[in-house]
């Protein structure tokens, strides 16, 4: 049998000083073998930026139609992941992606600006597909008309859910080797690469973790 993890006041202690609620429904090795990794491929200085984080992974959240939710506090974030029917792999990828979306609030003028520019070399380039299935949608509703192709806020909204999508897939990296999807619905190799490289300056891997498996 497995060891029981240690908790404190009904919490499991994380990488970075960050708390699990303890909730005995969700197995034990979800937590081992998915959560605690992923938190710990987060870099220090992302981790930093976001300060203390607690997160819960309840059977679902109060919006059934709502994967994950999170709210930052003086002291961090409060991050809900629902847990039910959902994978161990997905539940931390869910988890990874509210702190990008974290993080695109609290980003910097010039980080935020750099991305912009990033997204319209993208969009100038005719680059299809996304990382996710949400900012697809996003993308393809910038495009839907010449009125939201020339929206500032749309453009805006498409850039906070790819954001999101390029943190997780970011820290997804850093935590385990990952393949490279194809076809016309994902984003293509080379710009994804140039998405993980940005991050990667602004949030440098921590030792022990690889951006990529092999030298460019």
């Amino acid at each position: 049998m497995m060891p029981k993890l240690k908790s404190s006041h009904g919490c499991l202690r994380l990488a970075h000083g960050w708390r699990l609620i303890n909730r005995p429904d969700v197995p034990e090795d979800i937590i081992r073998n998915f959560i605690r990794p992923a938190a710990r491929s987060v870099p220090y200085a992302l981790a930093a930026r976001l300060k203390s984080c607690r997160i819960s992974l309840p059977t679902l959240l109060k919006d059934p139609a709502l994967a994950s939710q999170w709210v930052r506090t003086k002291d961090g974030l409060e991050i809900e992941v629902a847990s039910e029917g959902i994978d161990g792999h997905d539940l931390a990828m869910e988890l990874l992606l509210c702190l990008g979306q974290a993080l695109w609030e609290g980003a910097l003028p010039d980080e935020r600006k750099a991305y912009l520019k990033l997204l319209r070399a993208e969009i100038e380039a005719g680059v299809p597909g996304e990382i996710d299935q949400e900012s697809l949608r996003e993308k393809r509703s910038l495009f839907s008309c010449r009125a939201s192709a020339r929206s500032r806020s749309r453009l805006e909204q498409y850039a906070r859910s790819s954001f999101a999508a390029t943190v997780a897939e970011y820290v997804h990296c850093l935590w385990h080797d990952v393949t490279v999807r194809t076809g016309s619905e994902h984003l293509p190799a080379l710009w994804l690469r140039r998405r993980l490289e940005l991050l990667a300056r602004w949030l440098p891997p921590d030792r022990g973790h690889r951006l990529f498996s092999s030298g460019p």
